[in-house]
């Protein structure tokens, strides 16, 4: 079996009386899309939370192409390769496309973030956030206000900023919130590509989106993973139909 390019082992967090992960391992493998989901207050958002750096754990721990991270924080597991998108968007609204991918591309330079400004004139880091913006449809684009962007392009540039760090392994956290069903068509799409340049964890509330692109599927309820398995696994798991879909049947 291939060796997981991010992994999770034993991930517990608890705030009080409550366990929000109970036990947690899961693996992403090389060129797959490995999709959470889950009920509102599973844990899938503090389970996000650990693998990012955002929060510590109270046990286990979270590996990155066999390195152990989980003392690190999140602009160093950025720049070990860990790329994010999140639920509601980060961008920069009144700066440029490009300037929002050279933002990134700072980012993975290791450089003070009060010099990214000057960084636009920086040969090196402009070619590498043209080049991802190319990569995600945005280059003619590159001049325009991002609130000037649709939901969709937007959510394409958060994938441009991540691909400035040159990621081994992306986390999404529902890149499809917000979008209509055009959007989410294309958006599918263009995960579905982008799983070959590094493995995405998704988190997802999208079942149509999930069961498009996942390879595997993990449930999460109550804080435990329930099942994990194909999308057809998942989908005649009567398990998973009584915790999780059979809300949706």
């Amino acid at each position: 079996m291939t060796d997981p390019i991010l992994a999770t082992h034993g991930l517990a967090k608890s705030f009080g009386a409550l366990t929000a992960t109970d036990d947690v391992s899961v693996e992403l493998r090389p060129g797959e899309i490995h999709a959470i989901i889950g009920p509102n207050g599973a844990g899938k958002s503090t389970l996000i939370a650990q693998i990012s750096g955002a929060l510590r754990p109270d046990a286990g721990r979270v590996t990155l192409a066999g390195r152990d991270v989980t003392a690190l924080a999140t602009p160093a597991r950025a720049r070990a390769g860990l790329g994010r998108t999140f639920q509601i968007s980060a961008l920069a609204m009144e700066d440029t496309v490009l300037e929002n991918a050279v933002l990134g591309a700072v980012g993975a330079s290791g450089r003070p973030w009060r010099f990214w400004r000057p960084a636009l004139r920086d040969a090196d880091l402009r070619a590498r956030a043209e080049d991802a913006l190319a990569r995600v449809g945005l280059a003619e684009h590159a001049a325009a206000r991002c609130a000037d962007l649709s939901h969709g392009q937007r959510r394409q540039l958060e994938v441009a900023v991540a691909l400035t760090l040159r990621p081994r392994a992306f986390v999404m956290d529902e890149p499809m919130a917000g979008l209509g069903a055009e959007g989410s068509r294309q958006l599918t799409a263009f995960l579905d590509e982008l799983r070959h340049e590094a493995p995405i964890l998704l988190v997802e509330h999208d079942m149509d989106a999930v069961f498009a692109l996942a390879d595997r599927i993990s449930v999460l309820v109550y804080g435990k993973i329930i099942a994990t398995g194909t999308a057809d696994e998942i989908r005649t798991s009567r398990e998973v139909r009584e915790a999780y879909l059979g809300d949706e049947s």
